[in-house]
């Protein structure tokens, strides 16, 4: 069960990679929350899959009466859920920000910065720049 376990996050985090390599935004983030849930799968995984009790120990008992499960995979998934969580909230902003100001997902469209020299030049200039810079440019 473990080496299934461990291939399904193979293939989670190869279609993550792809996800997030693709140029779109909204890909972006599908990527990174299965890249996420990919980390935490592989948490999971490295704790070792066992059928055992809860870590859970009787008040009135000084050791446990018989085995019990891996507690620190456990908080570790915890843990890795609520980062994830706020990582993800905060890509959403920026991109939200981003998607305002330049009017598209793309990120080969999003290239204020650094202009690509052959198609945007033919173009007539950069894309996206007066959504920065108010509709006349930089001066006004």
């Amino acid at each position: 069960m473990e080496t299934l376990l461990s291939v399904i996050c193979g293939f989670m985090v190869a279609a993550s990679l792809y996800l997030m390599l693709s140029g779109n935004l909204i890909r972006f983030i599908f990527g990174l929350v299965l890249a996420t849930n990919a980390v935490n799968l592989l948490i999971f995984v490295a704790g070792r899959l066992s059928q055992t009790h809860p870590p859970l120990i009787d008040p009135d008992a000084v050791i446990p009466a018989q085995s019990l499960a891996n507690a620190l995979p456990q908080a570790l998934i915890l843990t890795a859920i609520v980062i994830g969580f706020a990582l993800l909230t905060f890509v959403f902003i920026l991109f939200y920000r981003a998607f305002q100001a330049l009017d598209t997902v793309e990120t080969e469209l999003m290239r204020v910065s650094e202009p690509r020299q052959g198609r945007d030049a033919e173009e007539g200039g950069q894309a996206g720049v007066a959504g920065i810079h108010g509709p006349g440019g930089e001066g006004a």
